[in-house]
């Protein structure tokens, strides 16, 4: 796949970067605090979006929740609106997941690992702090898979 390390969904625990599989902030939910980690207003992100959304083929979508695959959530949730439109406009994954990955980059860059998150792998899982930052990294500063890293690790 085109984004190998791409991160869990906002609701389900990803970091900031998955701010690209989310929908408009139209209802509380945890893409409040992703957006608060980026430093983003809801507004700046919706701007963010709809300006990548005009640039690139993820603007299509008609069908879709919002009308627009660059609300869409990852491929490996299922969702036949977004497959159905994506299908329509011969859209492969991969240029499905490259174009998210362009757009997670717009929206949040990309960054060295959270101080704060590698203290509380290391912390939590009884490792040196290097360690921590190296799990870290290699899960592109998604912490739940950094977990996982590290969970296997212990075994």
């Amino acid at each position: 796949m085109v984004w190998s390390d791409a991160p869990s969904h906002v609701c389900r625990g990803g970091d900031k970067r998955a701010l690209t599989f989310c929908c408009p902030p139209v209802k509380p939910c945890p893409i409040m605090i992703a957006l608060e980690e980026a430093g983003l207003t809801p507004q700046d992100y919706i701007e963010i979006k709809e300006s990548f959304a005009r640039n690139t083929r993820l603007g299509e979508g008609q069908g879709t929740c919002f009308g627009s695959l660059v609300w869409c959530c990852k491929p490996s949730k299922p969702c036949p609106l977004r497959d159905m439109a994506m299908k329509r406009i011969n859209m492969t994954t991969e240029e499905y997941m490259e174009l998210k990955k362009r757009l997670s980059e717009e929206l949040v860059g990309t960054s060295e690992p959270d101080t704060d998150s590698v203290k509380a792998l290391a912390d939590a899982f009884d490792v040196s702090i290097e360690e921590a930052r190296e799990a870290l990294a290699e899960a592109d500063n998604d912490l739940r898979t950094a977990m996982k890293i590290l969970r296997m690790k212990s075994l």
